[in-house]
């Protein structure tokens, strides 16, 4: 037996073992997908065995390959193939935990659920626009650091709904305009979703579609082992991402049900796990791994171990070494809050009336300067999200070492990349679009949060405020929805110097994203008073407030500037008004009891935000009042529309004096 055909006799032993634990485990949990790692495994073996470079002992080595299962129903590939390199939290115990409750093998691979899953994927198309940021986080530090500390690639598998899902679109072209040449995609072309076959719904030539986007694309039998080495070669040496269509057979191994979309859900069975034993040849019982098989994994986890060690040497011998461990470091807490502060100080002097959006871009002046490492960008709104500072350099094809990215009008691209550039480590992204725009953005924003991706989202526009653009621009009901998101905080900052502190806020957080809701119009500062501390990091306090109150004026943003006239116009009438600002409901509600208490008071309650009373809750009782929007807006000049909708201190008044 010559040196090849012994290589790939134990390749084919070594995907087999990943169709048997993936089988069993699925059979184990009456629940699960065995069709797409079963007819991936060969493809998957070939990259590991050849290709792949990392190291179970040490899951966040920086330089280590990243691989991504963006078909993330197929997660027990990824499980097997961790279990056979031996991470030493996936013992067979988990493996035969599948799917079950406090197990590390969730039905989807969950980032911080298990050592070395590099992004929570199940949402389809999710994981192939997470890798775009991995991969383009890739370009940026090697032209910082250059190929001693970072030269890696990014690898994902995907299936057919990966590629109908409208983000990959926005994700292919993305990658291909920046020739993200680190990034190689496995299509798992086998013709099957749950309906049926894939001609029930799309007739898109994929190579084709990859190839206008600019892409280097190649197709091969998913199952022919040197065809796929010889694929991921030819990836490797093009400096464009490439496509690697694989010719698969969905749940291959299974007799009786590959190729059909009965293998893709469901269990096998035992009867049919019976006969694909004997069709793989596979005669040992069930989650068990013969010897040989599970030594010829670990040979993979020995040889990332010493690329590990290599690397570690090269670091130490580096003088751009402490460069590099500043810019995987969490962020420097104490530089950020003494820049803010002084800043705030300067502020509270000058007291600027200003948008919140250009308050925005003033404090990220005072962070960009500060922190080493943040990235900022723009969903095709640069000029009016103001989220380029000065000295910001646009990223691009031909140079990686900006700071900048135009992301386009792809919202939705935009925030999954931002997610893929935070998980790989080394820079802190923002990127901006209007708040409208959310929605577009929202599947992203969701996983930012359950995986606690601290990513800064700037949304500007954030009102009625922003005028004539209409009710499609004016996110009315868009807050709420934000706000209802776990692990997820929301700011809307009345003036610029809780624009700042918001700032520092968001981006000194370790594991929840941020999202700032910006105005379009001017706003005075209504913090003109210096005070050291950060208010906005206690959610909400008294910004105006006599001794004994007969209400509690409670707004954020532009509508703070409304309660205080309110209670202006209140104190003529003898009515003693407290006002209180709210940036971040989520803070706030993280304060002890009695400080909330103390803040809200027992007099009567009006909330005022230019936005919808669902979500109030925290800040409202049943009794209390609200000034805001019922329904969605119009297309005037921003005065017009608070008049019109009546959120005006003048109606705040009134309704106060309703209450008493």
């Amino acid at each position: 037996m010559n040196v090849q055909t012994k290589v790939t006799a134990t390749e084919d032993l070594m995907a087999n073992a990943i169709r048997a634990l993936t089988m069993d485990a699925v059979q184990q949990a009456n629940s699960g997908h065995p069709g797409a790692p079963m007819g991936m495994a060969d493809v998957a073996t070939v990259l590991f065995n050849r290709f792949i470079t990392l190291d179970p002992k040490n899951d966040r080595w920086p330089d280590r390959d990243r691989f991504v299962m963006s078909a993330g129903h197929g997660s027990m590939l990824v499980y097997a193939i961790h279990h056979l390199l031996g991470y030493d939290d996936m013992p067979i115990e988990e493996i035969k935990r599948f799917r079950q409750l406090g197990s590390r093998t969730a039905g989807h691979p969950e980032y911080g659920h298990a050592k070395g899953i590099e992004t929570t994927t199940g949402p389809l198309g999710q994981g192939i626009s997470t890798t775009v940021g991995m991969a383009l986080a890739e370009r940026m530090l090697n032209a910082r650091f250059g190929d001693a500390l970072v030269d890696h690639y990014t690898y994902v598998i995907a299936g057919d709904g990966c590629l109908m899902e409208g983000i990959s679109h926005e994700a292919i072209d993305l990658a291909g305009h920046l020739s993200l040449s680190r990034l190689i995609l496995f299509w798992d072309d086998n013709g099957i979703t749950i309906d049926g076959g894939t001609e029930l719904s799309t007739s898109t030539d994929q190579q084709a579609r990859f190839r206008a986007a600019g892409w280097h694309v190649q197709a091969v039998d998913g199952h022919d082992k040197e065809a796929i080495a010889a694929a991921i070669e030819m990836a490797r040496a093009d400096d464009r991402p490439s496509m690697i269509a694989c010719k698969t057979v969905i749940g291959y191994g299974a007799p009786n049900k590959q190729g059909s979309h009965d293998v893709h859900g469901a269990p096998l069975g035992a009867e049919e796990i019976a006969a694909a034993r004997e069709a793989l040849d596979w005669s040992l019982p069930a989650f068990e791994i013969p010897p040989e098989v599970q030594a010829a994994w670990r040979a993979v986890a020995a040889r990332g171990g010493e690329a590990r060690q290599g690397w570690t040497r090269r670091l130490g011998d580096d003088p751009r070494a402490e460069a590099f461990r500043a810019a995987f470091a969490p962020v420097d807490r104490n530089a950020l809050d003494a820049a803010i502060c002084a800043y705030k100080h300067r502020l509270s002097r000058e007291a600027p009336k200003v948008a919140t959006r250009k308050a925005s871009e003033m404090a990220l002046e005072v962070v960009n300067a500060t922190l080493p490492n943040t990235v900022g960008g723009s969903a095709d709104l640069t000029g009016s999200n103001n989220t380029r500072t000065k000295g910001m350099r646009p990223v691009s094809a031909a140079d990686y070492s900006g700071d900048y990215i135009y992301y386009g009008i792809r919202e939705h691209g935009m925030a999954a990349a931002m997610n893929g550039i935070a998980l790989h480590g080394g820079l802190k992204p923002y990127g901006g679009t209007f708040l409208a725009f959310a929605d577009y953005c929202r599947p992203a924003m969701r996983l930012s949060a359950l995986m606690g991706v601290p990513v800064a989202y700037v949304m500007t526009h954030d009102s009625i405020g922003l005028g004539e653009d209409g009710p499609t621009h004016q996110p009315v009901e868009t807050i709420a929805s934000l706000r209802a998101m776990p692990n997820m905080l929301v700011f809307r900052p009345a003036d610029a110097v809780e624009t700042a502190e918001a700032w520092a806020l968001a981006m000194e957080q370790d594991s929840t994203p941020s999202v700032l809701c910006l105005s379009r119009q001017g706003l005075p500062t209504v913090r003109s008073r210096h005070v050291e501390t950060s208010l906005t990091a206690r959610g909400a306090y008294v910004l105006k407030g006599p001794a004994m109150r007969d209400v509690t004026l409670i707004a954020t943003g532009s509508e703070v500037e409304l309660a205080l006239a309110a209670a202006e116009l209140l104190a003529v009438e003898g009515i003693s008004a407290a006002v209180v600002s709210a940036p971040c409901f989520e803070l706030f509600e993280q304060q002890p009891p009695e400080y909330r208490a103390e803040i809200l008071g027992e007099a009567p309650r009006i909330g005022i935000e230019a936005a919808v009373r669902q979500g109030w809750c925290l800040m409202l009782r049943p009794e209390d009042g609200f000034v805001g929007m019922t329904g969605f807006g119009a297309s005037a000049p921003a005065p017009d529309l608070y008049r019109h909708f009546a959120i005006t201190a003048e109606a705040v008044a009134r309704l106060a004096k309703n209450l008493q």
